[in-house]
């Protein structure tokens, strides 16, 4: 097993910092409580709640928060769904939700589960939003527009006061995917960029553990008449009591009860701990680290990167076709290579406009000696390929697990989902259609 305590976790978009251990101590508080008491009793609860809906709102800009969101995609569907109730209550027939192809992955989907026709806006030779395609593709029937910024390359579009004006131009909404903002956390906020929504990972930008799958923690933001839409419930407080309200025109609630508190309490101490100067240091260091890897790692033979004139945020995207070209070594092998040095594979094959990807996202807490090994293991790894590829091809030899059939595994006869389910397969109790 690996994990953020044993070493480097550079997958892109994923933001996996170090998870301080006071957040473990201090969220088991909430254990013994029940999500049925009544108010009066949970006020502790209620006041963290409180407090944490005025901190993120303030650090992205928005007027209200709520803490319902169990997980990244579920913030996405709720943004989508309040954009759909929004338009619905004033009468507009909007069916098109513009999606940049440089934003979160699952913003596409999220969009089709609410309804809509999703469009594609191409990036420009720069990596950002193609404001020509924007301007073409927008109409009456825009919903609204699902961006991330800094977006999936690791870059800030910055022209983003532009796009706000065009899709507020014909009363769309400007939705923020709150996937990267660990790139400017305390530095930039969305809501002054010009968005009217924003989800916010607390696994990830606030250092909730989530890897093996979670389970996640988000808030969903919004300012202006969107705030009344927010999942309910949304904690007020009334003279010295904190209570629980539902916003005038709610979508409803995205999951259970409060969310999923304990992550919240996890994310509220982390805060805590850094304080208004440390959260301002998150965004600066982040960017730091990927600026520290991309000026060590943009001429080495085998890997290029788009616009290498511009500065990254908090990740970056190297290609690795001309490996590919050359050798026939692909991203795959890349990753496969780096489990046999001891760092946890990339993101790979992320964003699809970049062939042969390779994302790689440090975050602010790793050293610059855990940075130094991560680049001389990916240097060696790359004049090797051009050595010997098929050694790289044949990795990794170090670990207990060596390569998948990618076929069989992904194979709906052969996809085993658990290990009551293997076993029920085979006293037959559950048999596989051919």
């Amino acid at each position: 097993n690996f994990g953020v305590d044993l070493g480097m976790m550079p997958l892109g978009s994923c933001t996996m910092k170090y998870n301080p251990k006071v957040e473990e101590l201090t969220s088991r508080v909430v254990e013994n409580c029940h999500p049925l008491q009544d108010e009066d009793t949970v006020q502790g609860i209620l006041e963290m709640m409180y407090e944490m809906q005025k901190w993120l709102a303030e650090m992205t800009g928005m007027d209200e928060c709520s803490l319902q969101i169990p997980a990244g995609a579920a913030g996405e569907l709720a943004g989508v769904l309040m954009i759909k109730k929004y338009h619905e209550t004033k009468n507009r027939k909007r069916d098109e939700m513009l999606v940049a192809d440089t934003a979160h992955g699952t913003n596409p989907a999220s969009a089709a589960m609410a309804g809509y026709k999703v469009i594609y806006i191409k990036s420009n030779q720069e990596g950002l939003v193609d404001i020509d395609i924007l301007k073409e593709v927008v109409n009456s029937k825009t919903a609204g527009f699902m961006l991330t910024n800094p977006n999936t390359l690791g870059l800030f579009e910055e022209n983003i006061l532009e796009i706000s004006k065009i899709i507020h131009s014909v009363d769309g909404v400007l939705y923020y995917d709150g996937a990267n903002l660990n790139g400017i956390l305390g530095v930039a906020r969305p809501g002054d960029m010009g968005f009217d929504i924003v989800h916010i990972n607390l696994h990830k930008t606030f250092a909730v553990p989530h890897g093996g799958g979670g389970p996640g923690a988000g808030a969903i933001c919004a300012k202006g008449e969107l705030k009344d839409y927010l999942p309910y419930p949304i904690v007020d407080k009334e003279g010295d009591k904190y209570v629980l309200r539902n916003p005038v025109k709610t979508i409803g609630k995205i999951a259970s009860f409060y969310g999923n508190i304990g992550n919240v309490i996890r994310a509220y101490v982390y805060i805590l701990g850094l304080g208004p100067q440390g959260i301002s240091q998150v965004g600066k260091m982040s960017t730091l680290a990927t600026n520290y890897l991309i000026s060590k790692l943009k001429d080495v033979k085998g890997l290029e990167l788009l616009a290498p004139h511009r500065p990254r945020k908090h990740e970056v995207v190297f290609s690795a076709k001309p490996l590919l070209n050359d050798k026939g070594v692909t991203a795959l092998d890349i990753a496969k290579a780096l489990l046999d040095r001891g760092f946890y594979a990339p993101t790979i094959y992320f964003p699809g406009i970049v062939e042969e990807a390779l994302m790689i996202e440090p975050t602010e807490t790793e050293p610059k000696e855990t940075l130094d090994k991560f680049i001389a293991a990916l240097k060696e790894i790359l004049e090797e390929s051009y050595k010997d590829p098929e050694k790289i091809r044949q990795t990794p030899q170090n670990t207990s697990v060596k390569r998948l059939d990618q076929v069989k595994a992904n194979h709906p006869t052969s996809v085993t989902p658990s290990y009551r389910v293997l076993r029920l397969r085979e006293k037959g109790i559950i048999k596989i259609l051919k």
